[in-house]
């Protein structure tokens, strides 16, 4: 019993590793020019106020910048006394973010409820039914928090509370975070 345990931690150990090396060598070629091009916002309706440097996007909103695709429902983007973008947070049924690495031909993709992206900290965070795929990897958890400059990725699951079927009673579920690495295919099966 001792031995089986101690070749899950292993494995578990070497899983945890791979997942590291790999979400830090994607982020590392990410975002090259894409913060250099044009940014393109699409939505139903904006409202800004240059006093308060708050500026609301509504309905369908899109977002275009290089390789970078956004959409949501509203988009907040808070700018500082400068002018320049402190806080952008997209919220939708499923706001989606999608971007091209560098060398790559497969997008890294995201999607949550609310995307709260820290533009002075490169920081992202996803909340609520988040996902994040990225070549050969998939997380998805009830928070996703990324760190675009460190390379870092924490994920969260959450514990909902759910009522039973018969009784009326509330059941406890685990809403675990859950990691997929896609396995690579030998040349043999190509």
């Amino acid at each position: 019993m001792y031995k089986r345990q101690l070749n899950q931690d292993k494995q578990f150990s070497k899983l945890i590793l791979a997942i590291i090396i790999a979400s830090m060598m994607n982020c590392a070629f990410a975002l090259s020019t894409d913060k250099q091009q044009d940014i393109e916002i699409e939505a139903d309706t904006a409202e800004m106020d240059d006093i308060k440097g708050i500026t609301i996007y509504r309905g369908n909103v899109i977002v275009d910048q290089g390789s970078i695709h956004m959409t949501g429902d509203i988009m907040t983007v808070y700018n500082d006394a400068n002018g320049e973008t402190e806080l952008v947070i997209m919220e939708g049924k499923k706001a989606t973010y999608r971007q091209l690495p560098d060398d790559s031909k497969i997008y890294d993709e995201a999607e949550a409820l609310q995307m709260e992206y820290y533009a002075l900290k490169d920081y992202v965070i996803l909340i609520d039914e988040a996902l994040v795929t990225q070549e050969g990897l998939r997380f998805s958890g009830s928070r996703i928090e990324y760190d675009t400059i460190l390379s870092q990725v924490k994920a969260k699951g959450s514990t909902k509370t759910t009522k039973a079927k018969d009784d009326g009673s509330k059941k406890k579920t685990d809403g675990r975070v859950k990691i997929t690495i896609k396995k690579k295919k030998d040349k043999k099966e190509e």
